[in-house]
């Protein structure tokens, strides 16, 4: 069963960043705030994300500076798949943005999958 949607609009991005706590590590950063954190802002201009206790939104950026547009989108796959295998795991009811760091290219998914559990294990977002 899917749980979470995506992240797409840069105003939904840009109110994560915000208003979110960041953990990092040496291949990704990771901004999370609870749905319902974002809800009592009062912010929120976007009709498409869905804010419920239910789901998690996800959102992935790979800049540049990490390599060509081969390189990023296999990033952008492992991450999006390391969450989608963990997602039982997940709590419920935030929304996660994953930045890629120039360190990540060439990682094996084990690595990446590594450092996506350490952040969230770091955020408290994931189960116990």
């Amino acid at each position: 069963m899917k749980y979470t949607e995506s992240l797409k609009k840069n105003i939904d991005f840009q109110i994560v960043y915000n208003y979110g706590k960041s953990y990092a590590n040496k291949y990704l950063v990771l901004y999370i705030i609870k749905n319902n954190n974002i809800r009592e802002l009062n912010i929120r201009k976007s009709n498409k994300l869905v804010l419920n206790d239910e789901n998690n939104n996800l959102g992935i950026s790979v800049s540049k500076k990490v390599g060509n547009s081969i390189v990023r989108h296999r990033i952008t796959r492992l991450i999006r798949e390391s969450f989608r295998l963990n997602e039982e795991n997940i709590k419920r009811g935030y929304s996660f943005i994953f930045i890629a760091r120039p360190n990540v290219k060439g990682k094996s998914y084990f690595e990446v999958e590594s450092a996506l559990l350490h952040l969230l294990g770091l955020s408290k977002g994931l189960n116990n």
